[in-house]
């Protein structure tokens, strides 16, 4: 019996080897080729590029297969690489220009042609960079951009250190909305170079890839061109709060404030508040416009605040806080300094009063005397 079982075990082993061994050899002989003609092209978009491919040849035997493509990408110095599944033959992406672009794809192939299995061919690559021109130090330095109230654009940088006098820089910008790249029309100055720019009315430019490059001209050197991309959502400054007010009843403490004007969605605040207790401060943020505390003591003397606000993590990946609005404060028991402030005066007043009308009465008796004496005397 034992060799019985034996018998059908190995059976079963020759079976599943020669059923294994029959989809290797049938997926072995199935081979697809690379995507050809693969390329990046540059529009022209200061770092917006396409990636394109033509099928291969070969596919034209796959008719019933599924063909789709793996696209990895990156810039040279990333260690990561972004993959896409396609099956289109075009990719447009944003990319950092200040480097290299590398890219690979290959086919994939799948369905009744491969048996269920999934086919890849080898990769096919291509590179793209922009020649360097200038030494590095001639580039911008110190480039800062804010959108201030999700409104109004402007960006500032210092000039490439040891570029000759003749030097002067100009910026270009590009987002989806555009149809090609324009150029700054109100640059800020300094010294009489550009060292900045104010932008116009931009048309529906939140939530997409903004892409700026500053180059230089000199008749001296060349100078090396500085590439950004950033989203404006996430340089929003806002305005700050304003009419504050404070109430106290109590140990209960309200502090409230007034939305900032502007576009800015009410639900994309948020707040922090710099709140101090006579001689203790404390910050706290809230995504409200009003705040209830309570007091450490029914004695303060002072209580204060003071608030400023950013755009909150659901409406940007980042944003910068806005300056602090002005302080609003609480002093004493309210009752108690209108009665003084009233009282006060009213007492100075009184007694002045009551002096003048004492040197009247004063006065008086003594003029009443001096003629009585006269009267006196004549008679």
């Amino acid at each position: 019996m034992a060799f019985i079982h034996l018998d059908i075990r190995c059976l079963y082993a020759i079976l599943i080897c020669t059923a294994f061994g029959s989809t290797l050899s049938s997926n072995a002989e199935i081979k697809v080729n690379p995507p050809q003609d693969f390329e990046i092209l540059d529009p022209g978009y200061l770092g917006y590029l396409y990636l394109q491919w033509q099928p291969s040849l070969s596919l034209e035997n796959f008719k019933e297969c599924t063909v789709e493509y793996e696209l990895k990408y990156r810039n040279i110095d990333s260690e990561n690489w972004k993959t896409i599944i396609t099956k289109n033959l075009c990719y447009k992406d944003g990319f950092d220009l200040n480097k290299g672009v590398e890219a690979k794809i290959h086919t994939l192939l799948q369905g009744q042609c491969t048996n269920g299995s999934t086919v890849q061919s080898s990769w096919s690559e291509a590179t793209y960079s922009i020649s360097p021109q200038g030494n590095l130090e001639t580039k911008i330095r110190d480039m800062d951009c804010t959108y201030y109230n999700w409104q109004y654009l402007f960006c500032s940088w210092k000039l490439g250190i040891g570029v000759h006098f003749d030097t002067d820089y100009n910026l270009f910008y590009w987002y989806e909305d555009l149809d090609h790249a324009l150029q700054c029309v109100d640059y800020i100055k300094g010294n009489g170079k550009n060292i900045g720019c104010r932008f116009p009315y931009l048309e529906s430019p939140d939530y997409k890839d903004f892409y700026i490059c500053v180059n230089g001209s000199s008749k001296s050197q060349l100078i090396r061109p500085s590439y950004f991309i950033f989203q404006l959502q996430n340089i929003v400054k806002p305005s700050p709060p304003d009419y504050l007010s404070i109430s106290v009843k109590s140990e209960e403490i309200n502090l409230k404030w007034s939305m900032p004007i502007g576009p800015i969605p009410v639900k994309c605040f948020i707040y922090e508040i710099a709140f101090t207790e006579d001689d203790s401060t404390w910050v706290t943020t809230t995504f409200e416009n009003e705040m209830y505390i309570t007091r450490t003591s029914n004695k303060s003397q002072q209580l204060c605040f003071l608030v400023r606000n950013k755009v909150n993590i659901y409406c940007s990946d980042d944003g910068i806080w806005s300056e602090w609005s002005d302080k609003q404060c609480w002093k004493g028991d309210i009752r108690k300094e209108t009665l003084l402030f009233f009282l006060i005066p009213f007492a100075f007043v009184s007694l002045f009063v009551l002096l003048i009308t004492c040197l009247l009465l004063y006065n008086q008796k003594a003029l009443l005397k001096m003629v009585k004496n006269k009267i006196y005397i004549m008679s």
